[in-house]
Formats: structure tokens, C-alpha cells, sequence
């Protein structure tokens, strides 16, 4: 797509869904200091930034899983590191900052994009096996870019609530 071009119809519609929930996810964050970010001021271990953290990944799962195919989200839940590796996948580690998890979204994000302008959104994989997905399902790349935006939508409530507990600040209200 050149710049004088102007995306319509149902490709404009998934790109502006996409960066309004991101829009949502990432205000929750403005403002807060690293330490803040980090906090699990609720019952839930959710905090605003291993929010972020995990919905750069799962979009990059999925983009990935768009490009690749079915082999490149293959789980092993008999894994010594699955159980940990997911939970490491909602927490800031030591070292990283809110910034840098907001850069790296946005790196993310800005990748997606492209792929929403280009690739054939019919483009389908059957889904790798996993208990949380249904046997012998196969998803078309508008599927899969549906399921990144609730996800994301899903994370931006979470983290709403998470901010509204730091220091009251709401998204929208």
C-alpha cells in the first residue's frame, strides 16, 4: 500500500478496532512510574505493565501463527517451563520498564498493521492443539485479527480496573 492510499471497508474497519483497544490498554498506563506499573494493587497478580507485556506477545504469537502456520504455535504443556514461562509472560521482570514494554508494543502493533493491509485475510491454518482450543478448528487471518482485538479489549478492562485502584483514574467515566 502506497501513502496515497486509503484503506476501505473491512480492513479499515479491523485497523481501527485494533488501535482503538490499544488506544484503551495503553491510556491506563500514562502517568505511571515503573513501580506503579508493576503493582498488583487487586487481588489477581495482574499488574498494567504484565499486561502489556502479555498482549505484545500474544499478538505477536498470533501474527506469527498468521505467517508461519500452525507449527509456529506449538504448545507443549507437559513442558518443565510452560507453567512458568506464562506466568513470566504477565509480570514485568527486573530490569524492564514501562517504556520499554510500551516501545516494544508499539513495534509489535505497528507490524500487525502492515499485515492487516496486506495479507489475505482468508489465509487460514488449522489451530495447533492445545486444551483450550477446539479439535480440528482452522483460522482464516480475519479470525485470528478478530481474536487480537478481544483479547486486547479484554486486557484494556483489566487494566482500567488495576488503575482505577492505583489512583482512580478510569479510561472512560
Amino acid at each position: 500500500m502506497t501513502t496515497t492510499e486509503i484503506l476501505t471497508g473491512e480492513r479499515a474497519d479491523l485497523l481501527e478496532t485494533l488501535r482503538q483497544h490499544r488506544w484503551f490498554l495503553t491510556f491506563t498506563a500514562q502517568g505511571l512510574t515503573d513501580e506503579q506499573a508493576a503493582s498488583s494493587p487487586t487481588v489477581s497478580a495482574l499488574s498494567i505493565g504484565g499486561l502489556i507485556k502479555h498482549v505484545t506477545a500474544v499478538e505477536e504469537n498470533w501474527v506469527r501463527f498468521i505467517e508461519q502456520g500452525t507449527e509456529a504455535m506449538a504448545f507443549d504443556p507437559e513442558s518443565d517451563t510452560a507453567h512458568a514461562d506464562h506466568e513470566a509472560n504477565f509480570r514485568m521482570a527486573p530490569g524492564e520498564t514501562l517504556a520499554g514494554l510500551l516501545e516494544r508494543y508499539h513495534e509489535v502493533a505497528a507490524y500487525t498493521d502492515r499485515l492487516v493491509e496486506t495479507v489475505d485475510l482468508d489465509l487460514s491454518h488449522p489451530l495447533p492443539a492445545a486444551p483450550w482450543f477446539p479439535e480440528g478448528k482452522t483460522w482464516s487471518a480475519r479470525r485470528v485479527f478478530v481474536h487480537i482485538v478481544a483479547e486486547t479489549s479484554q486486557h484494556a478492562g483489566h487494566a482500567d480496573i488495576i488503575r482505577e485502584t492505583i489512583d482512580g483514574q478510569k479510561t472512560m467515566g
